[in-house]
């Protein structure tokens, strides 16, 4: 049956191509948080342990939010490392960098999320009339701008 919300079928489509950009970036930084936790070594191992499982935790669950938000919109979420590589616009780690790099790392691609997420909330809200999107999108801006702001603090 068809998805029948008040939003034109090619707005949803564009919707959902941009959440699953945004999918494949929050998978991505999931497994590259996730191996920083398991790899991370030196003076502030066990602060930085816990940072790093308290993010991937979060975005762990917007992950799911994600998948479930582009079921709402009538389509099927991906869900292989090959599709989200393919769709994403980060890169994974394929180093055990420093704690110093991991942190930089991470905050750079919190801050390319912000900024990609903010082009798309502006697409969302303009062109697609889906407000739901848009503000699930606002939530999930903010959020990256949280993680970035505690990372960026470990730079100083």
């Amino acid at each position: 049956m068809k998805t029948d919300i008040g939003i034109k079928e090619k707005n949803l489509t564009s919707n959902v191509k941009h959440l699953t950009a945004v999918l494949s970036n929050a998978m991505i930084l999931y497994v590259k948080t996730r191996k920083f936790h398991w790899n991370v070594a030196g003076p502030s191992f066990m602060e930085l342990h816990k940072l790093f499982e308290d993010q991937y935790n979060d975005l762990e669950h917007d992950i799911d939010e994600i998948a479930e938000r582009i079921s709402k919109l009538g389509e099927k979420p991906i869900g292989t490392m090959k599709e989200f590589i393919k769709h994403g616009s980060l890169k994974e780690s394929e180093t055990n960098p420093s704690q110093k790099v991991m942190i930089e790392e991470l905050l750079s691609d919190h801050e390319t999320v912000v900024k990609e997420l903010r082009e798309i909330i502006n697409t969302v809200e303009e062109d697609t009339d889906d407000m739901g999107t848009a503000d699930f999108l606002t939530a999930l801006l903010q959020s990256h701008e949280s993680k970035a702001w505690v990372l960026r603090k470990y730079t100083k």
